[in-house]
């Protein structure tokens, strides 16, 4: 006991951050709890061996030998080389086909961060963590919560990319074109502590302890662990912060399997950038931000749009004569500030406030030597608001203030939110049975998920401060706009068949999965505007897949495999079927179809000695594709059309290649092409055309290369690492778009192997943006238009820089 309050003590006095060292071999990476495929399981995610298989746990990127499809994965090994509090979706920007964007250096502001593969946006992928869905990990997501809330980043064992065709039994009915999967450490065999501080640009703080039981006896043990960050804004005026703990416990059944558990809390709160359109970046630059500092300035320019506003319909009334018009606010005038051009120019404040508990129990059980089963079930429970402080919703006097007090006196400026509620349970289960060449897989999936999800209005005042905090959540609104229930009841089955032949030199696995999902929606009675109600299905009791294995020496393989994928409706207020009036929902519920994909791909593996690669060719069939056309800026909230508008033909090709030159330097390259195109030429109801054949899918890069170099020896490690993205159209018309750009980032650090009392001790460096490059990040922020400029640019991060202490016992 004495020992490890001593421990404790020291990481204390440390301050707290991110690991310190690399996970052994045994701990670098955990089982899925989720259905995983015989073939997929030919070569465990940790095997050093050199025959084929997937490389040492030191090696930078694991290219998926003996897997059917086309997976790589990268390790906690990988993710420590990067910032601590990084995103694990940053760690896998470098492999291809992964088109990654944020406006932060950590990857972890959910309004900006967006991942797509081959394509294929975020909400048409699927991710799961431990084997529990997290949804397709939108902002203000609707069925499941974004990675960087689900677990502290320090805690992720490995990260699993299958960039056309999931496994069968994933846990998602959105994964279109592919699945990210995350899996969780294990808990340490022994008592170890492992803490640390970071420390960086932008007042930057990050802190992370784990203390680890070690076994308890009987096979019993676990960890706790607490992650915390704080950095201002890069720019305007604004902080972001989160908090987070998470815990497991592992206890050790003998023959039988194991049983395990984990409970995971993240508040997260965070100021907004403000979106971009070029119009602004001419005016105003790259660093154009909210004014959050400037209350009276954000009354200023509040009051010149509603006076501008008055003046022309007062105009339009009087046949163009302004004589006799009185504004309504006096003294201020039509005319905006000085170096504001729009009142989009910027707003006062907007912000993200999400809670979030997640919590699951696996049991992985051998019933027989033949027969096993793993069955997780989960819970997750979320409320979360968004917010924008605008002139577009002014406040009346007799508006209540957060602590229930009377606004006396009109106000130009008015808080309006989206706020959200997920209550989500689940199960998923899979029994394998292996008898001879052959395995047989059966599988299932359950979920029922309770969406609460409103549109508020909260009085602002004109006054000298504000008197409400973006990061807080609100009480006493106004008006409410839309209240609604939404609810999603998910079924899912899979079956499926592997076969070794020759001596497991060949192997084939063939299968299906079948989907129903149940969307309704009710609106709740203090709603003023309502938007559709009733209920929606999608349903396809077989998608099938199948896939080839052939080892063509121990050192050589092809591959080739064919998928067909479902995405389900969402049920919610913003996005989805009921996102429309209820005239809308009803003129297209009886013939809106849901998404599908079909892909089929094939590839070669090498590995001889120190150099292993990858190259894979593909080709995708996206049909029914769903398309909502954004009505008026974002901050407007106009209901958008939903419609099935045709299909896309993607085909393109994937390189990654490993090199090991001697055993502390190691090089990764990737290249990917894509050529995403739609098939249809759609037109609006005015027949104006909004997508014509031919024309690139928005936010699809055709060319991407990825490159890092890692030296490691003696304790010292360095890493620099460069991204090359073509230009991405933000139009569907393609007459927008942003252009090309280059980013390096690197690491240096020294990590004390000797005995004494600096064992374990690690200094790091770590430099974001090295070129300190001015570029935009993020495209479709407020979605994207037909064509013509949009407010939906974010720009991406300067140089930063940060420093880290870690300590590991």
């Amino acid at each position: 006991m004495n020992r490890l309050s001593g421990l404790l003590a020291s990481v204390a006095v440390l301050a707290i951050a991110a690991p310190a060292v690399a996970q052994t071999t045994a701990d670098a990476s955990a089982p899925a709890p989720a259905p995983i495929t015989q073939a997929d399981q030919t070569v465990p995610a940790d095997n050093a061996g050199a025959d084929g298989s997937q490389g040492t746990p030191a090696d930078i990127v694991v290219l998926g030998f003996g897997q059917s499809r086309q997976v790589q994965s990268v390790s906690a090994v990988d993710l420590a080389r990067l910032t601590p509090g990084s995103s694990p979706l940053k760690a896998i920007e470098k492999l291809p086909g992964v088109n990654f964007q944020a406006s932060d250096p950590f990857g972890a502001y959910e309004w900006a961060v967006r991942i797509s593969l081959r394509g294929f946006n975020q909400n048409q992928l699927g991710f799961t963590l431990d084997g529990v869905p997290l949804g397709d990990m939108s902002y203000g997501n609707v069925n499941g919560l974004h990675i960087s809330r689900a677990i502290i980043s320090e805690n992720v064992a490995r990260t699993e990319v299958a960039q056309g065709a999931g496994a069968l039994g994933t846990a998602s009915t959105s994964n279109l074109g592919g699945t990210i999967q995350f899996f969780s450490d294990k808990p340490r065999d022994t008592l170890n502590v492992t803490g640390g501080g970071t420390y960086g640009s932008d007042n930057t703080y990050r802190g992370y302890a784990r203390l680890d039981t070690g076994d308890l006896g009987g096979g019993l043990k676990g960890y706790l662990s607490y992650g915390y960050l704080t950095t201002d804004k890069w720019k305007g005026d604004g902080v972001q912060r989160q908090h987070q703990a998470n815990g497991k416990i592992v206890k050790d059944l003998g023959s039988f399997g194991s049983l395990s558990a984990f409970v995971n809390f993240s508040d997260r709160r965070e100021q907004d950038y403000q979106d971009l359109s070029y119009d602004i970046i001419r005016r105003r630059g790259l660093r154009n931000d909210n004014i959050a500092d400037n209350y009276p300035l954000a009354l200023q320019i509040g009051k010149t749009y509603q006076n501008q506003a008055a003046l022309a319909s007062y105009t339009k009334a009087n046949n163009g004569s302004s004589v006799g018009f009185v504004a309504p606010w006096a003294g201020v005038g039509t005319t905006f500030p000085t170096g504001f051009g729009t009142v989009d120019d910027a707003y006062f404040d907007a912000g993200g406030v999400r809670r979030d508990y997640l919590g699951g129990v696996t049991l992985n059980a051998n019933l027989t030597p033949e027969l096993t089963m793993v069955t997780t079930g989960y819970y997750h429970d979320n409320k979360g608001q968004g917010s924008w402080i605008t002139p577009y919703s002014p406040t009346a006097a007799g508006a209540l203030n957060r602590d229930g007090s009377a606004i006396t006196a009109p106000s130009p400026l008015g808080f309006r939110t989206t706020e959200y509620s997920i209550k989500r349970g689940g199960a998923l289960s899979n029994i394998a049975y292996e008898t001879g060449a052959n395995t047989v897989e059966v599988g299932g999936w359950l979920e029922t998920n309770t969406f609460t999800q409103a549109r508020r209005f909260y009085g602002m005042t004109d006054s000298a401060t504000p008197n409400r905090d973006v990061l807080e959540f609100q009480k006493n609104p106004y008006a409410t706009q839309w209240d609604g229930k939404y609810g999603t009841d998910t079924m899912q089955y899979h079956v499926e068949d592997t076969l070794k032949l020759a001596g497991d030199r060949l192997i084939v696995n063939a299968g299906w999965k079948g989907a129903y999902v149940v969307n309704s929606a009710t609106m709740l009675p203090d709603t003023t505007s309502p938007l559709a109600v009733g209920r929606i299905s999608a349903k396809d009791w077989f998608q099938p897949q199948a896939g080839i294995l052939f080892k063509l020496t121990p050192a050589a393989e092809i591959f080739a495999d064919y998928t067909e994928n479902m995405r389900a409706f969402v049920s919610s207020a913003t996005t989805g079927p009921f996102a429309a009036t209820q005239a809308g929902f009803n003129a297209v519920r009886g013939r809106l179809k849901p998404e599908r994909s079909k892909t089929a791909e094939g590839g070669v593996r090498l590995h001889s000695g120190p150099f292993q690669a990858s190259a894979v060719g593909y080709y995708v069939d996206f049909s029914n594709r769903l398309l909502a056309f954004a009505n008026g800026v974002g901050i407007l909230g106009n209901a958008p059309t939903l419609n099935n508008a045709g299909s896309v033909r993607t085909y393109g090709a994937e390189v990654s290649a490993n090199y090991r030159v001697f055993r502390p330097l190691s090089l990764f390259a990737s290249y990917s092409y894509t050529n995403a195109e739609y098939q249809d030429t759609v037109t609006d109801a005015s027949g104006s055309v909004q997508v014509r054949k031919g024309d690139t899918v928005v936010d699809t890069p055709k060319h991407m290369v990825k490159g890092e170099i890692v030296l490691e020896q003696s304790g010292f490690t360095g890493r620099v690492g460069a991204d090359y993205m073509s230009k991405r159209y933000f139009t569907y018309l393609n007459d927008q778009s942003v252009p090309s750009r280059v980013l390096v980032d690197a690491s240096i650090g020294y990590r004390f192997e000797g005995d004494g009392p600096l064992h374990g001790v690690a200094i790091e460096g770590n430099v974001t943006n090295l070129t300190n490059k001015k570029y935009i990040a993020t495209v479709g922020s407020n979605g994207f238009t037909a064509s013509g400029d949009n407010q939906t640019l974010l720009a991406g991060a300067p140089r930063q820089f940060f420093v880290s202490l870690k300590k590991g016992f």
